[in-house]
């Protein structure tokens, strides 16, 4: 915090020629012996204050000391704004803004700026997540264990971890920690986490950052081939890329792709209805044929 404060007490220095220290105390919200010896610090790391007493005094850089004023460009101050919006986006406060705010004293024109790009990191739980991510930030900072329920694909158990780092990935929230159970780092989606719970503190280990590469992630097991109604191009185009599938003569979509797992295979080619038709593997076409017959029978 006193790092942070002392960073915005130069900012503003920089970008105005004279200010007070009731007034830095005003806009820092602390004492003005807090601020007079974070200037004291200032002068001891090198760089050249003046403090004038009287009517007209206040704090200032050294005339004739040479620093470039500037710091960051306007763009430059325009694509931090951006990001910290969007970090304010799953925060549910504007602190971030806050914080670009006070460095960007004397230049609100810059906030006041380029609003075209706008990142909303949000999801559909935005009134579950927000917490989520306080509390495992606060974790991971304090070094801290935590517990909670996961609820995965093939069941859901109850797993604590060393927390390390929060992920924005795959248009999702993830935490990377340690996890007891598996005895390795693994990677957990907040969304299916619940009943978390900060327990009891850890040696924080020298912690190898995910290896989030799609190869990785998911590995091509499965090589599918499939005709697809060209109805769906814009979902081939979104999920896949253009240059997933080329256009038949008949106009049929031919598409191509590496798939992880057999049931994701049969579930990805049911979701299209009676638009799609898959060629390879063709063993698993019986698979789709009997999913199929469940569901009538659902519904006889």
């Amino acid at each position: 915090m006193k790092l942070e404060r002392m960073i915005g007490i130069l900012s503003i220095l920089l970008q105005q020629e004279k200010v007070t220290a009731p007034y830095l105390a005003e806009k820092f919200e602390v004492s003005r012996r807090t601020i007079n010896r974070d200037i004291e610090a200032l002068c001891m790391a090198g760089i050249p204050l003046v403090t004038e007493p009287g009517k007209n005094g206040g704090v200032s850089i050294m005339e004739g000391y040479k620093i470039d004023r500037t710091l960051l460009s306007a763009s430059d101050m325009q694509a931090i704004l951006a990001g910290l919006r969007s970090l304010d986006s799953v925060s549910g406060t504007n602190r971030y803004l806050q914080l670009m705010e006070k460095l960007s004293v004397g230049a609100s024109n810059l906030l006041s700026g380029d609003t075209h790009i706008l990142i909303d990191l949000t999801a559909w739980q935005k009134d579950s997540l927000p917490p989520k991510i306080e509390l495992l930030h606060g974790a991971i900072l304090s070094a801290h264990k935590v517990s909670f329920t996961y609820f995965a694909p093939k069941g859901n158990s109850v797993r604590s971890i060393e927390p390390y780092n929060l992920l924005f990935y795959w248009s999702s929230w993830y935490v990377w920690g340690w996890c007891g159970k598996r005895e390795d780092y693994r990677l957990f989606k907040l969304s299916r986490m619940v009943d978390i719970q900060i327990t009891e503190p850890f040696e924080k280990r020298i912690a190898p950052l995910p290896d989030l590469s799609s190869e990785r992630v998911f590995p091509p097991v499965y090589k599918v081939t499939a005709r697809i109604d060209p109805d769906h191009k814009w979902r081939l185009v979104e999920e896949y890329g253009p240059d997933s599938f080329t256009v038949q003569p008949d106009g049929m979509l031919l598409f191509s792709a590496g798939f992880t797992d057999r049931m994701s295979i049969v579930g990805w080619i049911v979701s299209f209805g009676e638009g799609a038709e898959l060629l390879e593997p063709a063993e698993f076409r019986q698979d789709i044929r009997t999913f199929a017959e469940k569901i009538r029978e659902k519904y006889l």
